[in-house]
């Protein structure tokens, strides 16, 4: 690992849209209006000014929005000449017969050597064994075979879901989005722990400290509502299987870059040198295989 990486702080889930490029229409919805406009690696740059634990901002994994290949195209053609991005997670139909052919056409296209992972928003589908399906299934070991890892977005309700994937698909490397929306603002969270715990008990499982704020009261979260939901994380995936992310332009909804960065340093307060290290840089490094040299 470089000392470019060793030493910073890489962000494991962001996003990128340009409004004037494919629509995003979930911006749409009145309560995402602070955040319905351009957001480019620039702007990520510019707000990401706080430190975490002394460490600046150094790469990147930029994350699908909507399930489309064209936008995957774009993002990695971005990352190939934005030296911030060193990885990216995208889209692709899971149930698409020749899956396998068209990752291998986006890995061989322009910036297709950062594709990392795909993920697909499980979290809107009704189907209660959507990754069971056949399909979706033959689908993710296309995924596997190929080198590369799965992002599961799921709500809270939705663990069976991926505990079940984490059984039947054993050498696929899991990375559980934003740690399973836990349901913050209701203050309830039994259920979840127990579920988090089941998947955390398979090896190939990381997790995503990220997403948080925006599953707690966007107004009025403090500290206090996030730390038994970190107590819970750290003590089921350890620091090594844990990864921060700051969900931007998203966690804007809920406090911003700057919150965000703050409540993690001081739930980080009481971990040694090596488990700050492994949340805020080596654990993503590794997961995701990044390249760490890239001249900023």
């Amino acid at each position: 690992m470089s000392d470019v990486v060793s030493a910073g702080l890489v962000d494991a889930h962001h996003h990128l849209w340009d409004l004037a490029r494919p629509p995003q229409p979930w911006l749409d919805e009145p309560a995402h209006e602070p955040i319905r406009r351009t957001s480019g690696p620039d702007d990520l740059r510019a707000t990401a000014t706080r430190t975490i634990a002394g460490r600046r901002l150094e790469s990147t994994v930029v994350v699908q929005c909507m399930p489309s290949v064209p936008e995957t195209r774009e993002l990695l053609a971005l990352a190939e000449y934005d030296p911030l991005i060193g990885g990216v997670v995208g889209w692709a139909d899971l149930t698409f017969p020749a899956l396998g052919d068209l990752l291998d056409e986006l890995r061989a296209g322009p910036g297709g050597g950062y594709l990392r992972a795909l993920r697909h928003l499980v979290q809107g589908e009704s189907d209660p064994e959507w990754l069971q399906r056949p399909e979706v299934e033959r689908g993710l070991e296309a995924v596997c075979e190929r080198g590369l890892a799965y992002d599961v977005l799921i709500r809270d309700h939705q663990f069976r879901q991926a505990i079940r994937l984490a059984e039947r698909l054993p050498d696929l490397p899991l990375v559980l989005d934003h740690a399973g929306k836990p349901p913050i603002a209701r203050q309830d969270l039994a259920e979840w722990e127990r579920q988090v715990r089941l998947l955390a008990a398979h090896p190939q499982v990381t997790c995503k400290l990220s997403g948080l704020i925006t599953e707690a009261d966007h107004d009025g979260w403090t500290i206090t509502d996030v730390r038994p939901v970190w107590d819970v994380l750290l003590s089921s995936f350890g620091p090594e299987r844990l990864m921060f992310g700051s969900d931007w332009p998203v966690c804007i909804l809920a406090g911003g870059w700057d919150r965000w960065a703050a409540t993690v340093e001081e739930l980080l307060h009481g971990c040694s040198d090596g488990e700050t290290q492994a949340v805020l840089a080596g654990t993503v490094t590794a997961f995701y295989g990044l390249v760490p040299d890239r001249a900023l």
